[in-house]
């Protein structure tokens, strides 16, 4: 396993981060295809022996059952200061808004029952999940800071957001001393590059580490064409986002096959061996064994100049999916699927 700096952090992680959507209680929330815990504890150990130190969950999986997983097994089979524990928080609730809650208190609100959920005293990394239109980026930046100073987060990052926003928090916490975002969570893979417009080169020029989420396209970067599995069945959100282009993006996907095959390795080795060659640590869902252990390997996959120029030759630009096409200010006042329920409160 190949490690590096966290963007502006002195966190090491590892080149793949765990990304534990798909681990919680499949009656408690979004999705109906994540693990059980005992078999969440399989891959997240499975993970570590593998070189892995870098685990990403949020408190609005599968209603916390996420992070309590996640929490277990790490304090049973990992040292603390061997992993970086990254969590994230949603927007603040129309009921909060209601009852005066302020956008730091619901900061620490949401800390507070994400540390308990996990079993910890700080988190390493702090994920501002979306972006909140109905509070003050201020109260954002100034709850975040209070946290950081408190010693319950080390650092922070921000997820589901544009280039702008970013540069907008980051010099409001310069201007105000805060603790700036260190990375950020964006949609971005072989067949959805949107994030190459502007935020790839902000975060070259300001050392940003980029972490995305769906580095396999919910796994259609990871299986031949006509395979299926439990989550590509019952996966609607990830239906949503991607059946609309799913034409185009199989030129792509064929691609892939051809050079796997070429190569003598798996789909998900040549898809994420391409996107390592642009971000700090894609962040790499995993429901088998199998599939921790390609993302392993792909850390190891070296592609060549023409090998991604052939990758990348037919994309066509998309149109934004998903939290972000979703998540506008005239939208913020409805119930959305991320939102959080009394739960996670």
């Amino acid at each position: 396993m190949q490690y590096t700096r966290l963007g502006n952090s002195d966190l090491l992680v590892s080149r793949i981060c765990m990304g534990c959507m798909g681990f919680g209680d499949a009656k408690k929330g979004q999705h109906s295809w994540t693990l059980d815990e005992e078999s969440s504890r399989e891959i997240i150990q499975h993970g570590l022996e593998l070189g892995i130190n870098f685990f990403d969950t949020a408190i609005g999986y599968q209603n916390g059952t996420s992070e309590q997983y996640v929490g277990r097994a790490l304090r049973d089979f990992a040292k603390r200061d061997q992993v970086v524990v990254a969590t994230k928080f949603l927007p603040r609730t129309q009921e909060e808004i209601e009852n005066g809650i302020s956008g730091q208190q619901h900061i620490e609100r949401m800390l507070n029952t994400s540390l308990k959920n996990l079993g910890l005293d700080y988190v390493d990394l702090y994920i501002y999940h979306m972006w909140d239109h109905q509070t003050p980026l201020y109260d954002i930046m100034d709850g975040l800071n209070r946290i950081v100073k408190a010693g319950k987060a080390r650092y922070i990052g921000i997820s589901n957001c544009f280039a702008y926003q970013l540069v907008k928090a980051n010099a409001l916490a310069e201007r105000e001393g805060f603790a700036k975002f260190v990375s950020v969570q964006g949609h971005y893979n072989l067949i959805f590059r949107e994030e190459e417009r502007e935020m790839t080169k902000l975060c070259v020029e300001d050392n940003i580490a980029m972490t995305p989420y769906s580095a396999l396209a919910g796994g259609r970067l990871s299986k031949h064409p006509g395979e299926t599995s439990k989550r590509l069945k019952e996966d609607s959100y990830a239906r949503f986002k991607y059946d609309s282009t799913a034409q185009q993006d199989s030129i792509i996907i064929n691609r892939v096959v051809e050079l796997a095959e070429k190569r003598g390795v798996t789909m998900t080795e040549i898809s994420l061996a391409w996107l390592l060659t642009k971000v700090t640590a894609p962040v790499v869902g995993a429901t088998k064994r199998h599939h921790i252990e390609d993302a392993a390997k792909a850390t190891e996959l070296v592609l060549t100049a023409e090998e991604i120029k052939y990758l990348e030759e037919p994309y066509i630009p998309h149109n934004l999916v998903g939290v972000m096409a979703q998540n506008t200010p005239a939208a913020a006042k409805q119930t959305h699927v991320w939102s959080t329920d009394a739960a996670v409160r």
